[in-house]
């Protein structure tokens, strides 16, 4: 049975993924993850999912969201669903990615929805999956590929 501390907590592990990511904070960004994370980015990028560490996330991360001048991931509409130590909270998101470059917009937002799955780690609440749904975009795509450089 879940209880309103294990919600929050949940909302807030998936809320600080965002936050820690904005702020560059990237050694809290590894605190938020379970020792295994299967992050799938197939909607937006194709391949397959990838099963990484809190530390190759990290390292990838601070990479190519590190190399914009700023990022903003606004994540919202959470509903979360208990069953002893594990949890999926899903939320609406929306990204913008701010790069100045002399080859257009500066600006390229993503929307759609993510889908969290969570463990119970101690008295803790880790992610250990990720899914990132693409639904919609504005903006100039190519800022990524600028970023990855």
């Amino acid at each position: 049975m879940s209880t309103t501390e294990d919600r929050l907590a949940i909302i807030e592990t998936c809320t600080r993924m965002a936050w820690h990511t904005d702020q560059r904070e990237w050694e809290r960004l590894a605190e938020v993850f379970a020792d295994s994370v299967t992050l799938d980015y197939t909607s937006l990028n194709g391949g397959e999912p990838a099963v990484l560490t809190p530390a190759q996330i990290v390292g990838a991360w601070s990479g190519l969201l590190g190399a914009f001048d700023a990022t903003q991931h606004l994540v919202t509409n959470h509903l979360v669903t208990v069953d002893d130590n594990t949890a999926v909270c899903t939320a609406s998101f929306q990204a913008t990615h701010r790069l100045a470059n002399p080859y257009g917009s500066p600006l390229w937002t993503l929307g759609g929805t993510y889908r969290f799955d969570l463990v119970r780690s101690d008295s803790a609440w880790k992610i250990n999956g990720v899914v990132m749904t693409a639904t919609w975009a504005d903006g100039n795509k190519d800022l990524l590929a600028l970023a990855a450089g």
